[in-house]
């Protein structure tokens, strides 16, 4: 990833942002002083995954991987040796092929890997099965995402080993193996101000592509020509899709993880649309739920404007010091509330939290961590208890209800509507900031957009 920017004739969306080399060398740097001198930490980049015969899926790089070194290509390892006098950092990558590059495009190489990247060294790909058992001898513990890449932990296994062979000649073996996320996954957690910046594009470029969706809404579409929307408007502003868009009319929006997306829309149902773009690897994830026709029949508005309150008393929530749970129980609570008051709960409020009440119409959580991932890592808890916010977390709030279209248990009119609301947050030292603010969701507003 170059330093550099590119200005956008688009005022919604702000002028592209890059990360510096100089962020991924002090991310190595930091991570190198939590794991210790005697530690050797190893991260293989993500592979290449066959799609059918001789074509592959497209390729997204591992999050941790691009999160320390910026680079994007396949059949490459990252090596930190802490206290290496020789080098702290090492990039194993491919070498240049003039062949290959015709069919495939520009390799970077090691030779240009090292200061392009800010590496101590960079070598071939093909020399690490040499030199890696060499840098193992003499360090005790070994950071390793052990069970991601079966192959990989076969290799690594095979270089203990023969550094093992080598005891009787004063070689020294590994003797502890850790689990790598257990140190990065805590740095990926807190953005950077670069990060946000990154963050903020997509979200922008989210906003202005689920604009274009809500124009391509009427009677007779088809999800697809929603997602198509979507797609577009990713695309045209150099982003991807961060996850398959769900894009579920009618009962389909009842299905949390829809993606089908092939039925027509039918006047009188909702359309539930998430869908995020994804730029450099970092990721918006925004959900919002519209009438098909342009306007909300009375039950539909009476669930959203539920389902709209719940955010709220979620955000409410969203501030320095407040336990990440808290969100939840806001929202499960407001939710419970609205679901008795239209009678599709019966009984109290407090009994229907003591029994879970609420899941048959809210199944799953009220956010997660947003990031290079859209489930982005990092604990929930420390300790056994929920950890508290803290300035430089993102994370979504997504509250819904799903009322299923075989449902006996509600009158009829009630059925099949699925509605979620998602917005990302940033917390900030005084509160928090909604960054996808700027994508309508109030109920007049949707039904005057749809409209025009």
């Amino acid at each position: 990833m170059a330093s550099s920017t590119r200005k956008r004739s688009d005022p919604t969306v702000e002028a592209m942002p890059e990360i510096p080399v100089s962020e991924f060398a002090a991310r190595r740097r930091h991570l190198m002083r939590l794991a210790g001198e005697e530690a050797i930490l190893i991260l293989p980049a993500a592979p290449l995954r066959v799609r059918s015969h001789d074509t592959h899926h497209p390729f997204r790089q591992d999050s941790d991987f691009l999160y320390l070194s910026g680079f994007d290509e396949p059949d490459a390892v990252l090596v930190l040796v802490p206290g290496r006098r020789h080098g702290e950092s090492l990039l194993f990558c491919r070498e240049r092929d003039r062949e290959r590059e015709l069919w495939d495009g520009e390799r970077l190489g090691p030779e240009r890997a090292g200061e392009a990247l800010a590496f101590d060294d960079a070598y071939p790909i093909t020399d690490l099965d040499d030199i890696l058992p060499g840098l193992l001898e003499g360090r005790r513990r070994v950071f390793y995402h052990f069970g991601r890449d079966v192959e990989f932990d076969l290799k690594l296994i095979g270089w203990v080993n023969r550094v093992r062979a080598e005891v009787r000649r004063g070689a020294e073996p590994p003797h502890e193996f850790q689990e790598l996320g257990h140190l990065l996954h805590e740095s990926r957690l807190f953005k950077s101000r670069q990060e946000i910046r990154l963050i903020r594009h997509a979200i922008a470029v989210s906003i202005e592509a689920h604009r274009a969706a809500l124009a391509a809404v009427r009677p007779g579409a088809f999800e697809y020509q929603i997602e198509a929307a979507l797609i577009a408007g990713f695309r045209s502003r150099d982003c991807v899709a961060a996850y398959q868009p769900i894009v579920g009319a009618g009962a389909n929006g009842c299905v949390l993880h829809y993606v089908r997306n092939r039925a027509r829309m039918e006047s009188g149902s909702m359309l539930l649309v998430d869908a995020g773009a994804e730029y450099q690897g970092y990721a918006a994830d925004i959900t919002r739920t519209w009438p098909v026709g342009g306007r909300f029949s009375r039950e539909q508005r009476a669930l959203y404007e539920v389902v709209l309150a719940a955010q709220a008393a979620a955000l409410a929530e969203a501030r320095p010091g407040r336990p990440w749970d808290a969100g939840h129980a806001a929202a499960v609570a407001s939710l419970t509330e609205g679901l008795l008051r239209l009678g599709l709960l019966k009984g109290t409020l407090e009994e229907r939290l003591a029994d879970s009440g609420y899941r048959r119409f809210y199944p799953h959580k009220t956010g997660h961590w947003l990031g290079l991932d859209v489930h982005d890592l990092g604990d929930y808890r420390i300790d056994g208890r929920f950890r508290e916010l803290e300035p430089g977390m993102v994370f979504t709030v997504e509250p819904g209800l799903y009322v299923q279209p075989n449902d006996r248990s509600v009158p009829a009119r009630w059925r099949g509507i699925g509605i979620r609301i998602e917005d990302d947050v940033l917390i900030t030292r005084d509160g928090h900031e909604l960054l996808s603010a700027g994508l309508l969701k109030d109920a007049d507003a949707i039904e005057a957009a749809m409209a025009v």
